[in-house]
């Protein structure tokens, strides 16, 4: 393939990749409402945890393989689990993504997963979560929870594995699931103990999903630094107001719950789980979505990765 043909065929799917992450505001699931991470300068801030120094980031080269830098977040949402609602606290999903000049990706993720998510308080407690119930061991703990701190259960969305199947296009079209996002829920609460969880690493939710509304899209440009210029040399992406869902995944038993998991059954049997795909929801209001990248990747071909890099480093206050 000539240089030319490379050059165009490595725009061609920047471009996509770009169309796709405006719209990727995904799931309800991740992050303290202030997600652990670097704080950067200016347009560079929705990235602080941006995988800018994964190896696969830096080899890219701006012309067969392009890096660039996702951001999305949402204040709030829910998710169904057979017959429990979840809801979320806000979420924030980063990572990285290597478009590739045959129009594939690669997301990479940041230390600590891609998908980090505040804790939320589950409606009902663990009343609502197991009881009533006629075991002797769970209807002894039912008679327990009038007692508020006992009853109360806060729900955590974790990521687990690395999302793949990024989808071209499909963050810019409604009903594409725009990537495969693995999570599990951790259950927290004196009975259900610390190692409580719906889904696993081995087993996980598998969250797909997709545009239910059109986000708002603009462009701004930016120094190396964050400093918003119009004549910058990096591009951020930004899309607000869209929301996004998925109905299609299935959600596996409960795990760890109680000592040697001998809850586990009380709340698969409440909640009906395992649930199969169809019987669950996820919702995300109104996220907001970023994307970083070079206006010209080529231009600082054929290091585009390792620049991206140091700009990252050069906007940490």
């Amino acid at each position: 393939m000539s240089v030319l043909r490379r050059v165009t065929a490595a725009r061609t799917a920047r471009g996509a990749a770009v169309a796709a992450a405006t719209a990727l505001a995904t799931m309800a699931a991740v992050g303290p409402a202030s997600a652990a991470g670097t704080e950067l300068n200016g347009s560079w801030a929705p990235f602080n945890r941006c995988p800018v120094d994964n190896p696969a980031m830096l080899a890219a080269d701006g012309i067969d393989t392009t890096a660039i830098c996702i951001s999305s977040s949402s204040a709030s949402g829910s998710i169904k689990l057979g017959s429990s609602q979840v809801p979320t606290g806000r979420t924030d999903l980063q990572a990285g993504v290597i478009t590739h000049a045959d129009g594939t990706t690669t997301v990479i993720s940041p230390p600590g997963g891609a998908l980090v998510a505040a804790p939320a308080t589950l409606p009902g407690g663990l009343l609502g979560l197991m009881c009533p119930n006629n075991t002797p061991i769970v209807s002894a703990i039912c008679k327990q929870l009038a007692d508020a701190k006992l009853n109360k259960v806060v729900a955590t969305v974790e990521s687990v594995n690395t999302p793949t199947d990024f989808t071209l296009l499909a963050g810019v079209m409604e009903g594409q699931p725009i990537l495969s996002l693995p999570v599990r829920i951790k259950l927290d609460n004196p009975f259900l103990g610390d190692k409580c969880y719906i889904g696993s690493a081995k087993d996980p939710i598998v969250l797909r999903p997709q545009n239910r509304t059109a986000p708002d899209v603009s462009v701004d440009a930016f120094d190396p630094d964050g400093t918003a210029n119009p004549d910058g040399v990096l591009n951020r992406i930004v899309a607000v107001g869209a929301d996004q869902g998925d109905s299609t995944y299935a959600v596996p038993g409960a795990n760890g719950c109680g000592l040697l998991g001998a809850l586990n059954f009380a709340v698969n049997l409440k909640s009906a789980l395992p649930s199969a795909s169809g019987k669950n929801n996820v919702v995300l209001n109104s996220a907001s979505t970023h994307v970083a990248m070079f206006a010209d990747p080529t231009s600082v071909a054929p290091n585009e990765g390792a620049e991206l890099a140091r700009h990252w480093h050069t906007a940490v206050k």
